[in-house]
């Protein structure tokens, strides 16, 4: 566990439970907090996602190596850019106004969401993935390496290292990556995107990619 990336989870809905539960059971060390009071999530922690550790905000991410946004946009526009400055920031939200309403920090044309994160997030190193996977879906899923039922997910951004590190995270807890070399790229994984809520092997999401003309890092497959 020492040599594990630390991971924080900062959102207590209905994903991240479940991303800290799969992390957990992947045998990372991992703390989990919402908007106030850890106490108030402590048994949302106890059954969703046993062996996380509730924690305020600022404590999980001041200890984290790697810390996974899973809120809904409209709270992070509230989220303080200088609780994760200089830290590598996982980007699994989704901006969708027929579930979310109109934000307007969103609500930017022509650009993806995660790009808009990166812009406000500017001293943070982003990564796009687990967005476009229910969150029933990410606990039942999961298959161990080289299985033929293993599903593929994308992993988006503009540092290679970044991306390897959040692809080894997500191949462990039990998914094939398709790494995309830009967070530009990962407006294919949002909603409308020809892989957003679809169960794709790695070769069919490959193939979803380059008819949408996206970029895919070459030699970056495990």
């Amino acid at each position: 566990m020492s040599d594990m990336p630390k991971i924080a989870v900062l959102g207590a809905g209905h994903m991240g439970p479940i991303i800290a539960r799969v992390a957990v059971e992947a045998g990372y060390p991992v703390s989990i907090a919402a908007s106030g009071d850890p106490t108030k999530i402590a048994l949302i922690a106890q059954v969703l996602a046993p062996g996380a550790e509730p924690l305020w905000a600022a404590d999980a991410v001041a200890d984290a190596d790697l810390v996974v946004l899973s809120m809904p946009v409209h709270r992070f526009t509230s989220l303080d850019p200088e609780l994760v400055a200089d830290k590598l920031v996982v980007d699994t939200m989704n901006y969708w106004p027929p579930i979310d309403g109109v934000v307007p920090m969103f609500d930017e044309p022509g650009y993806g969401s995660s790009e808009i994160v990166a812009r406000r997030l500017s001293r943070s190193t982003i990564v796009k993935t687990f967005n476009h996977i229910g969150y029933h879906e990410l606990d039942e899923e999961r298959q161990t390496a080289g299985s033929p039922l293993r599903r593929a997910l994308g992993v988006a951004g503009d540092d290679p290292t970044a991306v390897d590190t959040v692809a080894e995270v997500v191949e462990r807890i039990g998914y094939d990556t398709v790494r995309l070399t830009s967070l530009r790229a990962a407006r294919i994984l949002e909603p409308g995107g020809p892989v957003f809520g679809v169960p794709l092997h790695r070769a069919e999401f490959e193939r979803a990619l380059h008819t949408d003309a996206i970029t895919v890092r070459e030699g970056a497959q495990s």
